[in-house]
């Protein structure tokens, strides 16, 4: 008994840290690093939108770098749009009403501007050796951006991008949903299981997906970067193509629904008394969960994603920032609000008893004109693949952050990615909530090192894009 009001004790604890964390000051620091970037690059997201889809499937001749600008792209979208995106989006409009999808929007519109900031700078300091070996991120545009005498701060981001990918988003959150989702298909009662030594009763689908799921990871792990990036290509485009068919055949099948969705949504944003009752309150928590799905689901702000960008074959920083921009508005603009406008066609935030994955899949099973075990079906599939390039994705951003802090020591990086592959396994038994909350904290300690180099830099940013578009206006881009 005593014991478990120690474990009581220390789980409130990292509850309240992880509010405090990802409490309203970082939220507004992130989302003013957006306007601010929105202001001083000239609504930079809508003017050259166009140009950067342009780029993200052209790639640019007699570049240094490891992978394409695609590729780089596909690797850092293959950490974004994971769980999020089916999961979290559902998780926001039940807390915070039809409005939460509203301020994710904003969010991400002003997170686009971060996004492209973040890449340009990527490039703009990334450090490529005699190999190729390109190596990136917030910890070198803080080290050499900001000066050496920063690079305590630099040395913080990196080790906490190690701990968040080891011990929540890369492993242990992404392998439950993938587990959790084929017992659910296969085996919904636990009829057929086992009992493990010292771990508990598991049904046979739980451990077998894990041992597949693992050697699956090690297959493309074992390869690197390149393999990675091979692997994301393929699965992040077709997955994400996939997704967005079926959900825009269920909103065209609800065609008459959508203007009131959308009334409700705008309502629900500014003024949703009649929904939640409590105008101000109701108003207040609409907004901090859409801005916080937002925040988590293209993690704009956060720092990761500029890691795959410096990677990115370009010799223009601003460019690739282009590019980078593009990431957010497809996880997000595209994917997240589809999830959410599917959510309130269907009425699926109001059905009592239902959170999480279940929320969307009843949207799917409501909305779309094939029967509900083949939608369930289709919406499985998306998350187990979403959530396997998420896997791939955050282990690249971990070694490259491990590979920062030792040096360059390879022989630490390569160790490491076999304790990531165990974790990956061991995910699925992995119960304790307190494991969610501190990888939850670790991902909010992340985001402030990268903020306070991108305040710093921002008159880097805004000079890079001035004359890089004074060149390309006059014809003469490299």
């Amino acid at each position: 008994m005593r014991e478990d009001r120690k474990m009581e004790a220390v789980n409130n604890f990292l509850v309240s840290v992880d509010n405090f964390v990802w409490g309203v000051p970082l939220m507004v620091l992130i989302m003013a690093g957006g306007i601010i970037f929105t202001i001083r690059l000239g609504l930079l997201q809508i003017r050259k939108l166009p140009l950067a889809l342009k780029w993200m499937i052209k790639n640019e001749e007699d570049a240094t770098g490891e992978i394409s600008s695609f590729a780089a792209l596909c690797t850092a979208l293959s950490a974004t749009i994971g769980t999020g995106n089916i999961v979290g989006v559902a998780t926001a409009v039940c807390a915070g009403g039809p409005g939460a999808l509203f301020w994710m929007i904003v969010a991400a519109f002003f997170g686009m501007a971060t996004k492209y900031s973040e890449g340009l700078l990527a490039v703009k300091y990334r450090v490529v050796d005699d190999s190729g070996h390109s190596l990136g991120g917030p910890f070198y545009y803080i080290e050499q951006g900001m000066g050496h005498k920063w690079k305590w701060l630099a040395k913080i981001f990196a080790f906490f991008g190690v701990c968040v990918g080891l011990f929540g988003i890369g492993t242990f959150s992404q392998v439950n949903g993938i587990s959790s989702a084929v017992n659910g298909l296969f085996d919904p009662e636990n009829v057929h299981c086992v009992n493990i030594p010292f771990i508990g009763e598991y049904s046979w689908s739980v451990v077998i997906a894990s041992l597949i799921l693992a050697l699956c990871v090690m297959a493309v792990l074992i390869g690197g970067v390149k393999r990675i990036a091979s692997v994301s290509q393929i699965i992040v485009p077709f997955m994400a193509i996939i997704y967005v068919v079926f959900v825009l055949i269920l909103v065209i099948t609800n065609i008459t629904k959508v203007p009131a969705a959308f009334v409700t949504i705008i309502e629900a944003a500014f003024s949703p008394k009649a929904i939640t009752g409590g105008a101000v309150g109701s108003m207040l928590v609409a907004m901090q969960k859409g801005v916080a799905r937002g925040i988590f689901s293209n993690e704009a702000g956060l720092g990761s994603a500029p890691i795959a960008a410096a990677a990115a074959q370009t010799n223009e920083p601003v460019r690739q920032g282009l590019v980078s921009m593009t990431g957010t508005f497809i996880d997000t603009i595209v994917i997240c609000t589809l999830t959410g406008l599917s959510i309130v066609l269907t009425g699926a935030w109001q059905v009592d008893g239902l959170e999480g994955v279940a929320v969307t899949t009843y949207a799917f099973q409501n909305g779309l004109p094939i029967p509900e075990e083949v939608s369930a079906f289709i919406l499985m599939i998306c998350l187990i693949f979403f959530a396997f390039t998420t896997i791939l994705g955050w282990n690249y951003y971990s070694e490259r952050c491990l590979e920062y802090l030792s040096g360059g020591n390879m022989k630490h990086v390569k160790i490491f990615r076999w304790i990531y592959i165990l974790a990956v396994f061991i995910g699925p038994y992995m119960t304790v909530s307190a494991v969610w909350t501190i990888a939850d904290i670790f991902n909010g300690m992340m985001a402030l090192p990268n903020m306070i180099a991108l305040f710093a830099l921002s008159g880097v940013v805004a000079a890079e894009t001035k004359d890089f578009f004074k060149r390309h206006n006059a014809g003469k881009q490299k």
